[in-house]
């Protein structure tokens, strides 16, 4: 009698792992979009206010943890892209650290940012339930949040100053603004 030695007589059968993003309903770019998004909008509230490569640390800091926290959140969409994004840049827990970028148009890069947030809230409400997405809106504020209030910018060395700047504050409620959070 034959010896069956490929498990339940399946032969060559491949499982191709689809990814994760697959079981929201959305494209590769549409992915790429929402993943990009969070370490877009930690860059450019960190450019938000020119104020120095130590403090630009500590604010890339803030961002990254508070992405990496999105791990732990209750909504499977957030939970999903943060677990991407750590899978590509790291785990601040395990002491991974992002490069501090200084764009040569703040502004421009600010300006881009603002606009793909707006594209991926638009494709948000067109995707998937409201609560996934206003959970999603309201972690990239967060983000925001975390990261203009990391530094304080002015004084002199380190004291006094304003915990977040004019602009930051900005950046900040232009955003909000843009996600409707």
């Amino acid at each position: 009698m034959p010896v069956d030695n490929d498990h339940h007589g399946e032969r060559g059968l491949i499982v191709i792992e689809q990814p994760a993003y697959t079981g929201f309903g959305f494209s590769d770019e549409e992915w790429g979009l929402l993943v990009g998004l969070p370490q877009s909008v930690l860059a450019a509230a960190a450019a938000a206010e020119s104020d120095g490569t130590r403090r630009t640390m500590a604010e890339n800091a803030a961002g990254l943890e508070t992405i990496a926290a999105g791990r732990e959140s209750a909504s499977p969409l957030v939970a999903a892209v943060a677990g991407e994004v750590v899978s590509r840049v790291g785990d601040p827990e395990i002491g991974a650290e992002l490069p501090v970028i200084t764009p040569d148009d703040p502004q421009a890069m600010i300006d881009d940012v603002l606009a793909r947030a707006g594209q991926a809230s638009a494709l948000l409400a067109g995707k998937i339930d409201e609560g996934q997405a206003g959970a999603y809106r309201h972690w990239l504020v967060e983000i925001a949040e975390q990261v203009v209030g990391a530094a304080s910018t002015g004084g002199i060395l380190g004291l006094g100053g304003d915990v977040v700047s004019d602009s930051e504050r900005r950046f900040r409620d232009r955003l909000a603004h843009v996600l409707n959070d």
